[in-house]
């Protein structure tokens, strides 16, 4: 039986009250109004893409609030679109630097925190929502569905955000403790990570003040605040925490591929006997032009048939390939996967999360920290290297070579794949999502 149970932090308590419950049953067969929030990049908006096609799938209607130029491919899936009026745009929404946490998460996530929770309740007056879903950088998209009394769940396509017990920030790169200097390594990582937060957390409570919210104490409280924070990510994959928040759910991968890289066709010659590798740049604009092209210079000193799609980005102009790399701006992952022995990537969980499912070993350079989180795990669970950013090109040329060479690394690839696999099966995200619109049917009835 379902309660409700605001004891997940003292910022629950004093606040309205939120519906928790442990397991969530089958939900009757009811279509629900779900309203679905992105912003940044492709890289952002296809996992949410993918659980507006389960939700749609069983019945529900799904319309997506994302930035403008996001309109194409929302489109192209077949759904509603609503842009984001006053929340900024672009680059604006995500700047291409990345190398100050605290800077980025003041300009991207806690500056705009107003704006994207005035569009969010002006849209569900234009239109009622049952229930929202928004990606977990979304803090507005919270406050602004709070405000207006409707059920809210973080998507987070990645590992947490939030500092779970016994698990490394996402933003640090760690992986999980073994020895009392490793804890200790693991405590100041995610010490840094919440001083990072709180020094915007004024912003915050600033915004939340003037939807007639209660104030945080911790930056953080904000997810366990939400009704659900899903995490779309296989646990088998993630590190084990020491314990879950009661309202956090793993609920598996969502890999749909975006609309734009749809078409393929093999560019490397038919029945090459030598090893075949995918490298794939980032959806995100990160100044990884540098980088990409000492891994095609790499790749061209290996006797290797390589196939390099550079995104929506990258410039293939700006390249310069060997006549074993072949250029091409987009192309179905999935598909240019099951022709490769490896990848060679940045560590963006898409691509990270497809290569295990073909069970492929892989390379990653990480330069966000989300991708560093990801090559940790890779690392950790023996499915692949990474190497900094800065290195050189004998150095991806050597990792490039163990990948083809020790059969261990396509081994545990293998293992690990078919668990995620598993985990993508079993998934619940439809059933709580259709938990958190029916209380919100019930509190648009009574109100």
């Amino acid at each position: 039986m379902c309660v409700r149970d605001v004891s997940v932090s003292r910022a629950a308590r004093r606040g309205p009250q939120t519906f928790k419950c442990e397991t969530v049953t089958e939900m009757p067969v009811t279509s629900y109004d779900f309203l679905l929030a992105s912003w940044g990049t492709l890289g952002n908006l296809s996992p949410l893409l993918t659980a507006g096609r389960r939700l749609r799938q069983r019945g529900h209607h799904v319309r997506v609030m994302a930035d403008p130029t996001m309109r194409t491919e929302v489109e192209a899936a077949d759904f509603e679109f609503v842009t984001w009026l006053r929340a900024p745009m672009g680059e604006a929404a995500d700047p291409t630097d990345v190398s100050d946490i605290r800077d980025r998460m003041r300009r991207v996530v806690f500056e705009p925190c107003s704006a994207y929770a005035a569009d969010i309740r002006d849209e569900i007056g234009r239109a009622p929502a049952d229930a929202v879903l928004g990606l977990d950088l979304l803090f507005g998209a919270a406050l602004g569905a709070r405000a207006c009394g409707v059920p809210f769940a973080f998507l987070s396509p990645h590992v947490s955000i939030r500092v779970l017990p016994g698990v490394p920030p996402a933003t640090s790169g760690l992986t999980r403790p073994k020895t009392p200097e490793e804890r200790n390594e693991l405590n100041a990582a995610s010490a840094a990570l919440s001083t990072a937060m709180n020094a915007s957390l004024s912003i915050l409570n600033r915004a939340r003040v003037e939807l007639g919210l209660h104030v945080l104490a911790d930056a953080m409280d904000l997810f366990d605040e939400a009704d659900r924070v899903l995490l779309a990510v296989s646990r088998a994959f993630d590190f084990e925490a020491d314990f879950l928040p009661d309202n956090f759910r793993y609920v598996g991968p969502l890999l749909d591929m975006p609309n734009w890289s749809k078409s393929w066709k093999a560019s490397w010659p038919a029945l090459q006997d030598r090893p075949h590798a995918l490298i794939a740049c980032s959806t995100g604009a990160q100044g990884q032009r540098d980088v990409f092209q000492r891994v095609i210079n790499a790749v061209g000193t290996i006797d290797v048939e390589a196939v390099f799609t550079t995104g929506p980005s990258l410039d293939v102009s700006e390249l310069h390939a060997p006549k074993n790399v072949h250029l091409v701006c987009g192309a179905p992952h999935d598909c240019v996967m099951r022709d490769v022995s490896l990848v060679i990537s940045q560590g963006g969980h898409g691509t990270v999360t497809r290569s295990l499912i073909n069970a492929l070993p892989q390379l990653i350079l990480p330069m966000g920290r989300d991708q560093s989180a990801n090559a940790a795990r890779v690392e950790a669970k023996g499915v692949g290297l990474r190497l900094p950013p800065t290195a050189s090109e004998p150095e991806i040329a050597a990792a490039i070579k163990r990948l083809i060479t020790e059969p261990e690394f396509k081994v545990a690839a293998r293992k690990l794949g078919e668990a995620i696999k598993a985990d993508i099966d079993r998934s619940r995200l439809v059933n709580e999502m259709e938990f958190l619109a029916a209380v919100g049917r019930r509190r648009r009835g009574s109100s």
